[in-house]
């Protein structure tokens, strides 16, 4: 059987070992001054023990037991008096002992990695006695190591970054390799490292494992990421030793090595001239083959006709140049804009500008497109006054309008009405001439706000709107009054030349110089005797008593006309009057009481008192008025004919009547007299709608005849009756036919074949006897059959 390269070294390395140990095996006995033994019933020279370590190969893969050594002692003749006994780890499960002669065996195959070394106790005994004959002694087992595992990294597989264009020779990521074989014994567990994967780029230090870059300017835009296999290998690399792998990702990590740059020299875009302000009018954008940080970007315009016209500003989320409009565009006055702009990193790395300038330029052309626009006014606000007292149809001013388009379409004006409810003014059409078309009045509206309309006359959808203030002027044409409606007081005892009351005057309109009013008393009241005025030249004017001894009985309230006049031109002037009420006052000037009734009523009887008594009175006569009214109503008959005083009862639905017997509500010596005649009333209320003859004289006729012409009676004087109510309703006659005085309506006996009565003449009736005909009609046999 032939040996490959690997087990043939294996197999070197066991009988080497096994050689080198082979003299160490056994356990020799000597002789030495320790403690004497001493053993039952004789006694002995003392002997001791003298162990060296057993070593045992690992993984032994044989079929008999491994030998690992011999245990011998002295007192042992061969005889076989002696036998050998092992405890401890492992002992009998791992290690077994022949008793006889003290060889030890490994049963199992043994791991150094699991365990290194086993602990045991060894002792001779008597075998007769099974006493010892020597001292129990400790021995240790090593378990000899081979190279049996192969380097491992536990970290792995790695992950690194490292910037791009690095020099050579950057540490990028350190790894580290395991061997579980014994590190102090022969070079199991000795690894170099090497890189099977990722030359020429990188490169392994084989001892320590430090991956470093092996090229220079490895340019992370050309390949950013690279795949590297790491070998370690023990027994420092020769062979026959085992090795284990691992694979490390290596990034490279972005600089700023590249500068921006445009795709295109020059850029062209149409935009109308309504484009509004702020609006995005284009979006540019320099490449740069960067990312991140490294990639950011600033624009801005270097030169151009619209460096005022236009600006730009960057997208920070797609480092795009943003171009948008200061200001309105003109197509009539320019037409296109020429724009230069640069774009330029934000941070620029100083290793790398060597490599050119981190910025580049490009042309933007703008061309502005005409647009249809609405009329323009010459002036944004438009100032006007006019006084207040300005005839209608008066101009106020003008307002100017153009087409700003080369067109020049000719313009029409109107006013937005939503801005001149009260259509105070109008505007000529053609001209935009303003004018009143109503009276103004400053102290209704001081300001009107209105906004004028331009139209084209060619495209009216093309609106443009001017705004005009319109400042109403003051006149003097308000007349000055009080402040308030003044009411004052004066005491019994004021004493002549005293102030009892100070007033003012207020004025609606504004001069320029401000109100000056004058205060005098008019002609009439200039001359009385109880009261004087003083201007205090401050529009204010104080009233002053003339005379003492004011007393209520005689006149309790004086009405003193003042006269106001302002300073306007021309002036205006009105009438104002104080009511000054005389009062008895208190020692200190104070009014108690200004009522005149306690002089014109010594009795006691105030005006209230008088008031409540007069409203008693009235009351009474009132409640006396209505009672005699309403005994009057009572005495009235509800029927204007005493004689046909026949009573009637409009009743509920679920009332039964009572019989003959039930007299209460009906006036029985009424229904029986029924040969009188009666006098037919028109009902004033409705118009009949039977136009009924006369009815003749009751003869002595048959009881049908009887019935009938008693219904119709009754049927003509509900019909016509001005008290009765204005709707259908149920009447109630207590007429009982045959059997009594006025005889009987019992449909009892109109049910039976020997009667001889005939009611058909019901239908004719109408609906209100539907009812009565259906049951007294012809067609009673089949309803009761």
């Amino acid at each position: 059987m032939k040996l490959g390269k690997v087990e043939f070294c294996h197999f070197l390395q066991l009988i080497a070992l096994f050689l080198c140990f082979s003299g160490m095996s056994q356990a020799e006995l000597s002789r030495s001054g320790s403690k004497p033994y001493f053993q039952s019933g004789r006694s002995r020279t003392k002997r001791s023990w003298v162990w060296n370590q057993f070593f045992v190969l690992e993984e032994y893969m044989g079929s008999d037991p491994l030998y690992v050594g011999k245990l011998h002692s002295d007192v042992d003749k061969g005889d076989g008096s002696i036998k050998y006994i092992l405890s401890g780890e492992g002992a009998s499960s791992i290690f077994i002992i022949d008793e006889n002669t003290g060889d030890i065996h490994a049963t199992k195959r043994l791991d150094r990695e699991e365990q290194a070394y086993y602990t045991l106790r060894a002792q001779a005994l008597d075998r007769l006695t099974n006493k010892p004959v020597e001292p129990e002694s400790e021995f240790v087992i090593k378990i000899q190591d081979i190279n049996d595992n192969e380097p491992r990294f536990l970290d792995g597989p790695y992950t690194a970054g490292v910037p791009e264009m690095s020099p050579v020779g950057t540490s990028v990521v350190q790894v580290t390799a395991t061997d579980a074989d014994d590190p102090t014994y022969g070079n199991s567990a000795r690894v170099v490292y090497s890189i099977l994967q990722g030359q020429p780029y990188f490169s392994v230090e084989p001892k320590t494992g430090v991956i470093k870059t092996a090229l220079p300017n490895m340019d992370r835009e050309a390949k950013d990421q690279y795949l590297l296999v790491i070998q370690a290998k023990d027994m420092v690399g020769q062979n026959g030793g085992l090795s284990g792998t691992t694979s490390v990702t290596v990034t490279l990590t972005d600089v700023n090595d590249n500068p921006p740059r445009f795709p295109r020299r020059s850029y062209q875009y149409n935009v109308p001239e309504s484009l509004p302000v702020a609006s995005v009018v284009a979006r540019i954008k320099a490449a740069d083959a960067d990312i991140g940080a490294n990639a950011e970007m600033d624009y801005k315009i270097v030169d151009g006709d619209g460096l005022g016209i236009f600006k730009i500003a960057v997208d920070k989320d797609t480092q795009e140049g943003i171009i948008t409009i200061q200001k309105d565009l003109d197509f009539e006055a320019k037409t296109s804009y020429t724009l230069r702009i640069e774009a330029a990193n934000k941070d620029a790395d100083p290793r790398f500008l060597s490599l050119g300038p981190f910025s580049d330029t490009t042309t933007v052309k703008i061309i502005v497109e005409d647009v249809d626009e609405p009329p323009v006014f010459s002036a944004p606000l438009y100032p006007m006054e006019v006084s207040e007292a300005t005839q209608v149809g008066n101009i106020i001013g003008t307002v100017a309008a153009h087409d700003p388009d080369s067109s020049n379409s000719p313009v029409r004006y109107s006013i937005d009405r939503n801005t001149d409810l009260e259509r105070y003014f109008n505007i000529d059409a053609n001209s935009g001439v303003i004018t009143t078309a109503k009276s103004l009045d400053r102290e209704t509206n001081a300001v009107h706000n209105i906004t004028v309309l331009a139209m084209e006359s060619q495209n009216p959808s093309q609106v443009g709107r001017g705004y005009v203030a319109i400042t109403i002027l003051d006149i003097n044409d308000n007349a000055p009054e009080f402040a308030m409606d003044y009411e004052t007081t004066v005491c019994e005892n004021a004493q002549p030349g005293q102030v009892i009351q100070k007033v003012s005057a207020v004025d609606k309109d504004e001069p320029a110089n401000g109100h000056q009013f004058y205060f005098s008393l008019t002609t009439d009241a200039t001359n009385n005797h109880n009261f004087s005025l003083k201007d205090n030249k401050d529009n204010t004017a104080s009233i002053l008593t003339r005379r003492n001894g004011f007393r209520r009985q005689e006149q309790s309230v004086y009405y003193l006309p003042i006269f106001i006049v302002d300073s306007g031109s021309p002036s205006l002037s009105s009438t104002n009057t104080l009511t000054i009420r005389v009062c008895d006052c208190d020692a200190d000037g104070v009014a108690q009481t200004c009522n005149a009734e306690a002089y014109v009523l010594p009795a006691g009887l105030s005006t209230g008192a008088l008031i409540a008594i007069l409203a008693c009175v009235l009351t009474l006569l009132v409640l006396i008025l209505l009672i005699v009214t309403m005994r009057r109503r009572k005495k009235e008959p509800l029927i204007f004919d005493e004689e046909r005083d026949i009573r009637e009862n409009i009743v509920r639905y679920d009332d039964e009547g009572g019989g003959e017997e039930d007299t209460e509500a009906f006036d029985m010596a009424a229904l029986r007299n029924l040969n009188v005649m009666r006098d037919t009333k028109t009902r004033r209320d409705v118009t009949p709608e039977i136009q009924f003859l006369s009815r003749p004289t009751f003869k002595s006729i048959p009881d049908n005849v009887i019935f009938r012409e008693f219904i119709w009676e009754r049927l003509k004087e509900a019909d016509v009756d001005p008290c009765a109510p204005p709707y259908d309703s149920l009447q109630t006659y207590a007429f009982e036919g045959n059997g009594s005085v006025a005889e009987s309506l019992s449909s009892l006996d109109s049910i039976s074949s020997n009667s001889d009565q005939n009611y058909d003449y019901l239908s004719d009736w109408g609906p209100r006897f539907k009812r009565l005909a259906d049951m007294y009609g012809t067609g009673q046999e089949s309803l009761y059959s």
